[in-house]
């Protein structure tokens, strides 16, 4: 690796989750182009006479989805489930990471969280009285499998069954991720994602799942967002193992890649009909200017924020300009063996896109702001760059299957004194790159479904609490839970499946 490179991978390495206060965002940014059969009976944009209607958040554009398409929201084990002692679960990096103090914004934990271990009956009500077809959720290695080996934890396998069987029960469908950056401590004392031998654990722990939840789950993600494991875990160390080792960063996504490929061919030896594919966070970089030197440099970027990721698992084979600017005595170029990029590449159902931000890139490999940022400084808001992340995965990578199980923001929400929860800027947020959803499924992208980042507030990784990212606002004293006015929205949009 470069010089240049490794410094700009350091500088930018938090690339995994978003925020964005109320008043910032910019409006209508993404609706254009949208024509023909998107406006229908029962599906009307607002009057342009009634200027006040028109132009509050909840405005109606006209914009209708194609019948079946899925609507829900998304959360994780370690940000939601609390419970991290009870029944058997054993120690994560996030909980070591966690209780390290300095590690995280007011040092807060996830012990408790949103408690939805002891509250998912309830949640799922919640999820229900919303409309959501599907839930985007993801299981927590150490409550199957306490120190990442051996015979996996009953009392955590009937959790995520009583979990299944009550979303299938309120007719909503499940859709659950294997990995969700809560490695087992134990794993991450043998080496974590260093070691080779972790990809083949992680393969074991998915078989152990595919055999205890079956059918049960239509559709398996394997491993969420590998590009933050490596970037703020390994490049930046704010996230868990908490890191700072360029050297090991590129080695830890190679095995994060055959662990997803090991999972993938797990699945396929059950003879499963379920479907499983990938969890990618995806970031259009752009140049900076009109320079050559800066569309070069935006090339390499590219390679390191989303072709790293992407074509190995849909081509067989690492970006070369990659490899070259690691160079050959890298430890992920070494690391690679023979076999590694067939299991890799083992075909897959669909692809989740999770999209936050965009990224502009300069001639000498840094970056600039071009628009309006959020409470997370890394984060641009750009709804256009929807749009172009998904007709770009299309365009390069053929028409497989894609479902957006991310996206979204916290606002700096506040428990009113009537009881409610104003959120328009969420409202807003969620409008316009809807619209640029729209847009790409009308431009011909294959998407099957979008999942709101998150149903509920709660535990975000290294901002503890202090962010607010859910459609529900959590009390987190007394864990109630209330539905904000974004959450009413969503709920008209999912009953209309327009915006």
């Amino acid at each position: 690796m470069s010089v240049l490179t490794r410094r700009h991978l350091l500088r930018h390495a938090a690339l995994s989750a978003s925020a964005v206060p109320a008043g910032r965002l910019p409006m209508g940014t993404a609706t254009a182009g949208v024509t023909g059969a998107a406006a229908t009976a029962g599906c009307d944009a607002d009057s342009e006479a009634d200027d006040e209607r028109r132009t509050a958040p909840e405005a109606q554009l006209g914009l209708r989805f194609p019948d079946g398409f899925g609507w829900g929201a998304a959360t994780s084990a370690y940000q939601i489930e609390g419970a991290a002692k009870d029944d058997g679960r054993g120690e994560s990096v996030w909980d070591t990471f966690s209780h390290t103090p300095g590690r995280v914004r007011g040092g807060d934990t996830g012990d408790v969280a949103a408690d939805h271990y002891h509250r998912y009956v309830e949640d799922l009500d919640l999820m229900r009285d919303l409309g959501l077809g599907t839930y985007r959720f993801s299981i927590s290695w150490p409550r199957i499998q306490a120190d990442g080996t051996g015979t996996p934890n009953q009392r955590g396998l009937d959790f995520y069954r009583r979990l299944v069987d009550g979303l299938h029960d309120r007719g909503i469908a499940p859709m659950a991720t294997l990995f969700h950056w809560d490695l087992p401590q134990a794993l991450q004392d043998i080496g974590g994602w260093e070691s080779r031998e972790v990809a083949y654990r992680f393969a074991d722990y998915a078989e152990a799942v595919f055999d205890a939840l079956g059918a049960g789950v239509p559709v398996w993600l394997t491993i969420n967002e590998p590009k933050t494991v490596v970037q703020n875990g390994y490049l930046g160390g704010h996230h868990a193992p908490g890191l700072r080792e360029p050297a090991a960063a590129y080695l830890v996504a190679h095995h994060l890649q055959l662990a997803h490929g090991l999972a993938v061919r797990a699945l396929r030896a059950t003879g499963s009909g379920s479907r499983i594919g990938p969890a990618l966070n995806l970031h259009p970089c752009y140049p900076a200017d009109d320079t050559p030197a800066a569309a070069a440099a935006t090339r390499l970027y590219d390679g390191y924020e989303n072709r790293l990721y992407l074509d190995p698992i849909f081509r067989g084979a690492y970006p070369a300009d990659v490899l070259d600017d690691l160079g050959p005595d890298d430890r992920m170029v070494r690391g690679i063996r023979d076999g590694d990029l067939g299991i890799i590449s083992a075909p897959v159902d669909l692809l989740a896109v999770q999209y936050y931000t965009p990224i502009y890139v300069t001639a000498d490999g840094g970056t600039i702001t071009r628009w309006p940022t959020s409470e997370a400084s890394w984060q641009q808001i750009f709804p256009d760059g929807m749009y172009d992340i998904l007709t770009r995965v299309t365009r390069d990578y053929g028409d497989v299957p894609l479902t957006i199980t991310e996206n979204g923001l916290p606002t700096p929400d506040r428990l009113g004194t009537d009881g409610t929860v104003d959120d328009p800027g969420r409202i807003a947020f969620l409008r316009d790159h809807l619209a640029a959803v729209h847009r790409a499924i009308a431009d011909g992208v294959p998407l099957e479904s979008y999942h709101v980042w998150s149903l509920m507030d709660n535990f975000e990784w290294n901002e503890g609490y202090e962010q607010r990212w859910g459609l529900i606002y959590v009390d987190f004293p007394t864990q109630r839970r209330i539905l904000k006015r974004s959450a009413h929205w969503y709920r008209r949009v999912i009953a209309q499946n327009c915006i």
